[in-house]
């Protein structure tokens, strides 16, 4: 057991305070029912500051905790470039795509093409979401913070990962987006306080007692880390097997800039619904682009909290400043270093107190991602699939019991499949990697849908079914293509046919479901416009100094 009392004390002290207030924001005035607005979009009354935070609480998970500093470990800042892109893509979500959602309504993404295009598209994407969202959001989430409390704490990672769903679960399959959204506001809190001082302690380790000079000495020890371009052969990392890869498949150069990131950031932030829930659930228009542009700069904060530290756990191993952590970074099962175990290594080393907040800040993380993907999960099931084939009468109370049900199935699927992960050294790459899968006809459905009155609804189901089959012929046929550079090409395919398809069949007539676009549309507030002035210029300057 390696939290000392005080630490159990902090650490304990969140958990009453999160399932607390989670359980108090449940709550119904007296004689209302809560209806499926109520549940599944917080009765349409979250402030920008709500939805920001939820935004990123929701984001930042055990996948970006241990996830980013394991790549960090291995590679470096570079795998910022998720983050500062992530900045700028919540400020073309909310100017493009925001305006659209909320002026017509809708509860989740497979309704959008429902309205847009048909029912056979609505239908195929759901299920497409529901496997990606239990059999790899929910079930890496649910593995990595079973390793942290593994590697902290010796629990069993059967238990650790029984407990994560538990936890989440007390709250959230209760309360729905409501409980999720209101305790977000907390667990974001704990999650940069925690993270920030999980950070200084590493660059203190680092500097011999001072934060500062431990950062100046990363960049020292360590250049090639600090490249956010990388070139192909520059950095060979572990493949967690004994062996080496090359980094360059992982973020392949410029085209990370020019290509398949903006498919994965714009597929993630604008068509991904435990993120778009979020905005979906704002008072209005302003308050949901508002608390983009909240969530827009709190990610570019997010490399200090989760990269930083996994580059000074690189240092500590290269220069074998303590072997205690060396022995801890070591996979039980192989022997070989693990990049997943930098963080969860880093906070044993933390002072008493801080090692509760920190422990505190992490479990933030993985409880409130897993809580929204569960929410998501339920919200999709029961409203596209449920509601549209087995009971299309069903009440409101019936559509709450159905979402608490199929939450609960996730968890529980989700909780028999996290174990087989054990395998990966850097788990952030494989989700990343096969959402990608799917991610390229995504966006092409959706950018097209929105901009381009064409298009019509086979070519959108073409786009749907044929994007993971043509990820696969892909991945295997061309095994040494960058998985990022594979996006681009597999969207330019299906783009290419979409065109094609809509072309020949609709005799360029405009579909009737197509969306009127219009400058009034995307009129944004002056608030708004200054803040995504600010967001641009700053990750701009962020490529320019770690170029």
């Amino acid at each position: 057991m390696l939290l000392e009392p005080l630490d159990l004390a902090v650490f304990i002290g969140y958990c009453l305070l999160i399932v607390g207030m989670g359980l108090f924001v449940s709550r119904e005035k007296e004689g209302h029912i809560k209806d499926s607005k109520d549940y599944f979009l917080a009765s349409k009354a979250l402030p920008w500051w709500a939805v920001g935070a939820s935004l990123i609480a929701s984001n930042i998970s055990a996948e970006q905790f241990i996830g980013m500093s394991g790549s960090g470990f291995a590679m470096g800042l570079a795998i910022s470039t998720y983050e500062w892109m992530a900045a700028a893509t919540l400020v073309v979500v909310a100017i493009f795509f925001l305006p659209v959602y909320l002026k017509k309504g809708i509860y989740t993404m497979p309704g959008f093409l429902l309205d847009r295009y048909d029912t056979r598209v609505r239908t195929t994407m759901a299920i497409f979401w529901l496997l990606l969202y239990v059999f790899v959001n929910l079930t890496s989430v649910l593995y990595l913070g079973a390793l942290s409390l593994n590697t902290i704490l010796n629990v069993p990672m059967t238990y650790g990962i029984l407990g994560l769903a538990l936890f989440s679960m007390v709250y959230s399959i209760y309360g729905g987006l409501k409980a999720v959204a209101w305790t977000d506001v907390v667990q974001v809190v704990f999650l940069i306080a925690g993270g920030l001082s999980t950070t200084y302690i590493a660059l203190q380790i680092v500097g011999d007692g001072s934060a500062w000079d431990g950062l100046g000495l990363l960049r020292k020890e360590v250049p090639g880390h600090f490249s956010m371009i990388l070139s192909k052969g520059e950095m060979m990392i572990s493949d967690g097997k004994g062996g080496t890869r090359d980094a360059y498949l992982d973020l392949p150069g410029i085209s990370v800039l020019v290509g398949g990131m903006w498919i994965t950031n714009l597929s993630y932030w604008g068509f991904n619904q435990y993120i778009t829930q979020r905005a979906l659930a704002a008072k209005n228009l302003d308050e949901a682009q508002k608390g983009m542009i909240f969530a827009g700069f709190l990610k570019l904060l997010m490399p200090l909290i989760v990269v930083i530290p996994g580059i000074a756990a690189w240092v500590i191993v290269k220069n074998d400043i303590d072997p205690g952590f060396i022995a801890s970074m070591n996979d039980p099962v192989t022997g070989l270093i693990k990049s997943d175990r930098a963080y969860p290594t880093l906070l044993q080393i933390l002072p008493t107190g801080l090692k509760g907040l920190a422990f505190a800040a992490l479990t933030a993380a993985i409880v409130s991602s897993l809580a929204s993907m569960a929410n998501s999960t339920s919200t999709i099931f029961t409203m596209d699939i449920y509601k549209q084939y087995i009971d299309k009468d069903a009440s409101e109370t019936k559509q709450v019991r159905v979402g608490r049900l199929s939450a609960l199935i996730a968890f529980v699927v989700a909780a028999i499949v996290a174990p087989a992960l054990g395998s990966l050294d850097q788990a952030f790459q494989f989700i990343q990697e096969y959402t990608g899968f799917v991610s390229p006809g995504v966006f092409a459905i959706f950018f097209f849908g929105v901009f381009w009155k064409k298009t019509t609804s086979n070519a959108a189901l073409t786009a749907a079914i044929l994007t993971i089959p043509l990820s696969t012929v892909l991945k295997f046929s061309l095994p040494n293509l960058p998985f990022l550079d594979r996006m681009g090409v597999v969207f330019l395919v299906i783009s290419a046919l979409i065109i094609l398809i809509s072309l020949y069949e609709g005799k360029g007539k405009d579909h009737p479901n197509s969306i009127e676009i219009n400058r009034e549309l995307f009129k944004t507030s002056t608030t708004f416009k200054i803040g995504a002035i600010l967001i641009s210029g700053i990750t701009a300057a962020l490529y320019i100094i770690f170029w």
